[in-house]
């Protein structure tokens, strides 16, 4: 019994006999942050600076991350993707025919909960009474509901089946019927489609696939309205659609993919009599890789948007240790002043593991303060990054491991931040320190020049990634688009109205005298997304399977939009033989194999023969970055065009020629809502992706190089300290400013020139290898290392030369009065 309570008294004095020490650790290190408080802002600030880079990258990753997170069935969702040959070339497809979904569930249904075929989410026009509104919805089969577990406030989601029945949003509820009961009203979409609401759903989640999915309608109504039964000669090679499934809980993903694949291929090679020609392979992609696995290349995934989730995971982490590097630089540049404190301590008793503790103590203090300082910043500029991410992101302020990371992740940069001083101080020897005849001597700055020597050349490597993506962004915009974007708007039709009224608009609009040229299309300039098969000519490989980008226009297109014809005519409304003309571009010809295009007579299978009356040089109307691909451009047989194309009179002002363009359009529609768009503005949303990641880098790389001078400044104070009595010989004995800024600055100098050695050929390496994924892509150029050189020396110089001026230009006699 003694026995135990002797070892109870024990344990608990020890207890308490640490408490005690670690109220002095903290207690000491408090004091000496505000005896040293230039370095213990310098430590706070870069410290806080790199927390709060890490933490908006962090919750920019798991917003990444996240996506589709939404669905409890999510790991059973998947959209069935095909692998086809077309063009000499494997290309995936997420779009499909009309018979795929009743023939999965016909041939494959017990692998399948559900089998789901939608058309694609666009805006709409929902009218009701005098509201009209434009929302973005789709027509889906009523199995959506249970796929994505849409969550009803109102009414039921089996009513869906119903073919003229319509479920809405609760933000869709709002804005159309505000307070009202939304429940069995009639809505009109786009001005030709009843239906009646019978169902409010809760909006879906925003950072989601199906996130701007505000209203659903029944697939039914979109097929009868359109006569899709008997729309289509060749049902299975319209890919119009879109076709999703849920596993049964009993199949495996790989499996059902594997037993697919060749569904469409069979189905194909029936109608067409076994012809080699076509090849197409099925295949599942799983929800959980839509948003960040959804490029291919070849049929082949090669990621997506997980390669910048990696990248700015690199950058954070890299940021967050130039931030610890800078502690430890400054806290062992400054050893030779605690080298007497440590001397004292291990004389008294203070074994090696108290003063590590002392040391680690301060650090933690340190990364602490600057957490709570990360987190204010991250606050203040959160609303900006969304804005320059495109982001809803928000602080999760009320999830326990949103606080639990974010002191392990402080405790972590602490004791990372404070193992090179911990360990480094707590090893000076007492009996040498005290005699004074410790030395830090010449090697000890090593381990600090290569910390500095590591700093720079992230920084280096970021800048030069930088100005590389920002390089190919330019040389794409700069690049040829086959035709004049100045002054030219796209109208976008949502309703027939303007175009049973077509002819009398265009009359009215040239009469105007704001306007030059109007034509119709199928679609935008900018967005060429319909494609077809199903083509012969005369010398065609039999071994070709074919897929032509093609667009119906009106004669009066290639004057509109001023495409440049490099071989034979335009279309001419005068020739009625046009009608059953083709005008190609040279990529078309080229694909072709054609010498002499003109004249040539190229047989659509199903629908005509058409004669090619003229070539115009390639456009970009897809990707900035892709080579052209083979297009057609015809007259208008059976297409529904829905967009007007308004070449601006140059000489009238932009605003006063929508405001007069709108007047006419109302006049001919009055209840639609004018939307329009200018083409030179559509064109440069091709490189929104881009340039928001270059953005994003240039500031991430920006505060790299902050958090580096930072490091600089208070190495360059240290120094001007540790040399100031040299610095007085030296002026005592004639040294000018100018040599003395020379001394003072060339060591930093050459470090930062042994990063630019380092960092050039590792950023070539990574930028080399990224501007691989763009087929037009512009090559780095000497200058960009030229740039970064000087911008890189610069900053050192001016970061440094305060301090070093400052020590130059002090009164010798102050610094050498001691002696």
């Amino acid at each position: 019994m003694p026995v135990i309570i002797l070892k109870y008294f024990f344990l608990k004095n020890s207890i308490s006999t640490r408490k005690i020490m670690i109220k002095n650790y903290l207690k000491i290190a408090w004091r000496n942050l505000i005896k040293n408080k230039a370095s213990a802002l310098i430590n706070i600030g870069g410290l806080a600076v790199g927390m709060a880079v890490a933490m908006l990258i962090g919750l920019w990753i798991w917003d990444e991350v996240s996506f589709d997170s939404g669905y409890p069935n999510k790991a059973r969702i998947a959209k069935v993707m095909d692998n086809s040959w077309v063009n000499n070339e494997t290309q995936t497809y997420g779009s499909s025919a009309l018979p795929l979904a009743p023939a999965l569930r016909n041939n494959y249904g017990n692998y399948f909960k559900h089998v789901v075929i939608t058309s694609w989410t666009n805006d709409h026009i929902l009218t009701y009474g005098e509201t009209m509104v434009t929302k973005k919805g789709n027509f889906m089969e009523p199995a959506i509901t249970d796929m994505l577990s849409v969550k009803m406030l109102k009414g039921s989601a089996a009513s869906l089946n119903d073919p003229t029945s319509l479920l809405i949003s609760q933000s869709t509820a709002k804005a159309v019927f505000g307070n009202a009961d939304p429940l069995n009203k009639v809505i009109k979409i786009d001005k030709k489609l009843d239906a009646k609401v019978t169902g409010v759903y809760q909006d879906l989640p925003q950072n989601s696939s199906f996130g701007d999915l505000t209203f659903i309608a029944p697939f039914q109504m979109l097929a009868i309205s359109e006569h899709y039964a008997a729309r289509f000669n060749n049902p299975w090679g319209a890919g119009w659609f879109q076709t999703y499934v849920q596993l049964a809980d009993n199949a495996n993903m790989n499996n059902v993919s594997a037993k697919i694949k060749n569904l469409k291929l069979n189905a194909l090679i029936g109608l067409h009599n076994d012809d080699a020609r076509y090849k197409s392979a099925l295949f599942l992609q799983p929800m959980s890789s839509w948003y960040l696995y959804g490029d291919f290349k070849n049929g082949i995934n090669i990621g997506g948007r997980v390669q910048y989730v990696w990248l700015f995971g690199i950058i954070g982490v890299f940021v967050l240790l130039l931030a610890c590097i800078n502690f430890m630089n400054l806290s062992t540049a400054r050893s030779e002043k605690r080298a007497k404190e440590v001397g004292i301590r291990k004389a008294i008793g203070s074994v090696r593991s108290q003063l590590i503790g002392q040391f680690y103590s301060e650090s933690l203090l340190i990364a602490v303060l600057a957490f709570f300082v990360s987190i204010l910043l991250v606050v203040l500029f959160l609303p900006e990054f969304n804005q320059l991410a495109d982001k809803k992101i928000t602080v999760l302020w009320g999830s326990p491991l949103f606080w639990a990371l974010g002191i392990a992740f402080s405790l972590f940069t602490g004791l990372v931040a404070g193992s090179y001083p911990a360990l480094y101080l707590s090893s000076f020897t007492p009996v040498k320190v005290l005699k004074g005849t410790f030395r830090v001597g010449r090697w000890a700055a090593i381990p600090r020049k290569v910390l500095v020597v590591v700093q720079f050349t992230v920084s280096v490597v970021l800048i030069i990634g930088t100005i590389v993506v920002f390089q190919q962004i330019q040389f794409a915009k700069n690049r040829p688009v086959g035709y004049s974007r100045n002054n030219l708007i796209n109208v976008d039709l949502q309703t027939d109205e303007i175009n049973k009224q077509y002819q009398p608009l265009k009359n009215d609009l040239l009469a105007s005298g704001v306007v030059t040229n109007v034509a119709e299309s199928e679609n935008a300039i900018t967005h060429l997304y319909i494609s077809n098969g199903g083509f012969n000519w005369s010398g065609k490989d039999p071994a070709i399977q074919e897929q032509f980008t093609s667009m119906a226009i009106t004669s009066d297109f290639g004057k509109t939009v001023g495409w440049k014809i490099a071989a034979g005519r335009d279309f001419n409304e005068a020739f009625l033989s046009d009608s059953s003309g083709f005008v190609v571009n040279e990529a078309a010809v080229k694909f072709m194999g054609l010498k002499h295009p003109i004249g040539e007579i190229v047989d659509w299978v199903g629908n005509a023969k058409f004669k090619i009356i003229g070539v115009v040089k390639d456009m970009v109307n897809q990707s900035a970055y892709d080579a052209p691909q083979p297009t057609l451009f015809y007259l208008p047989r059976w297409q529904h065009l829905s967009n007007v194309n308004i070449k601006i009179n140059p000489r009238v002002s932009a605003h006063d020629a929508i405001a007069r363009i709108r007047t006419i359009f109302k006049k001919y529609d009055p209840s639609t809502t004018f939307n329009y768009q200018f083409i030179d503005e559509a064109y440069a949303k091709k490189f929104n992706n881009e340039e928001r990641i270059g953005k994003l880098a240039s500031c991430f790389a920006g505060l790299a190089i902050f958090i580096s001078c930072l490091g600089l400044f208070g190495m360059a104070t240290f120094m001007a300290e540790q040399r100031v009595k040299e610095i007085g010989v030296r002026k005592v004995l004639g040294a000018t400013v100018l040599n003395l800024w020379q001394l003072l600055s060339k060591d930093f100098v050459v470090l930062v020139v042994i990063s630019l050695l380092i960092a050039t050929p590792v950023a070539y390496y990574f930028m080399h290898t990224w501007l691989q994924n763009y087929e037009y892509r512009t090559h780095i150029a000497w200058w960009v290392y030229a740039i970064t050189a000087i911008a890189a020396i610069a900053i050192t110089l001016a970061t440094v030369s305060y301090q070093s001026i400052r020590a130059a230009l002090a009164n010798p006699v102050k610094s050498l009065r001691s002696e």
